[in-house]
């Protein structure tokens, strides 16, 4: 906090998607404004015990949903399973509007559970420890792209 100045100084050094958490924002509308008026992409970061309900009044002016999988602060969480049942219910939510608006996932993802995620309809994925704490980069990341599929 506060974001506002942030949103500035990210699309200022050259950034064209700024996500950020509601609960950095006092004016949630206002900060996504200012995010396409710098001319970048808005995103609304929700943590697994966030409540869905600013995404109904926000969805249509966002351009992606990042739900948090884990509970931000660190590396090598776990994924938190009923992240699953909130992505079924925000790809409805996305589907319902017809907008082109993507879904991430951000904690915990790794190839053994890649392919659940992505069939609860998220069609973006960050993937930290899975990836670095491997041996092969690339295996890894392949791996993940067929289990995503």
């Amino acid at each position: 906090e506060p974001v506002d100045d942030l949103v500035q100084q990210f699309a200022k050094a050259g950034a064209t998607g700024i996500s950020f958490h509601p609960e950095a924002s006092r004016h949630v509308d206002r900060t996504i404004q200012l995010i396409r008026e710098l001319g970048c992409s808005p995103g609304l970061v929700l943590n697994p015990s966030t409540p869905l309900g600013q995404l109904h009044w926000t969805l249509e002016q966002l351009d992606m949903v990042l739900l948090m999988s884990v509970n931000p602060g660190f590396g090598g969480q776990s994924f938190i399973p009923h992240v699953l049942e909130k992505a079924h219910k925000v790809r409805d939510m996305i589907d319902a509007t017809g907008k082109d608006i993507r879904l991430e996932v951000d904690g915990g993802v790794k190839i053994d559970n890649i392919g659940e995620i992505s069939a609860a309809g998220i069609d973006t994925f960050v993937a930290g420890s899975a990836i670095f704490g491997s041996e092969d980069y690339a295996d890894t990341i392949s791996r993940m792209k067929a289990n995503a599929r």
